[in-house]
């Protein structure tokens, strides 16, 4: 049964990376964001793909990512046993290996929190300048429009 169960979860955690992947090429290079459409498309278009923009594929590619966090843990769980056998053998101090564990942790803890404690940079923009920092404004004042 646990056989079972592994495959299962491998399988689900394999489709997650998947998914995780395509959709992250999707935004990247078919739905891109506002000054690449003036790039692209000589214009400012909106991009859907299945009737979503970039940002609710965003949303998407956010919760796969949850789920894929959630399956790795069960994964742990389930080969947990496993996990401190290698690490036994192939880390035969045990000091050293609790200052791996314990490093191991602290990295994995501060990559998947620091966002929380994150400051974004507030830059001023003028109005209708869109987060292109005014490249569709100098485009429509190429074409002789009122900026």
């Amino acid at each position: 049964m646990k056989a079972k169960i592994n495959l299962i979860i491998d399988a689900l955690l394999l489709l997650a990376a998947a998914a995780i992947a395509g959709i992250g090429l999707l935004v990247r290079y078919v739905l891109v964001p506002g000054y690449r459409r003036w790039e692209i498309h000589g214009r400012n278009v909106e991009l859907y793909f299945w009737g979503m923009d970039r940002h609710g594929w965003g949303s998407i590619h956010y919760v796969v990512g949850v789920v894929f966090l959630g399956l790795l843990v069960l994964h742990v769980i389930l080969h947990w046993g496993m996990i401190v056998a290698v690490g036994r053998k192939l880390i035969p101090n045990r000091l050293a290996r609790r200052v791996v564990a314990a490093l191991l942790v602290a990295l994995t803890v501060g990559l998947m929190i620091f966002s929380v404690f994150a400051e974004p940079e507030v830059l001023e923009g003028g109005r209708g300048m869109g987060r292109g920092h005014g490249h569709g404004a100098a485009v429509e004042r190429t074409r002789g429009a009122a900026p």
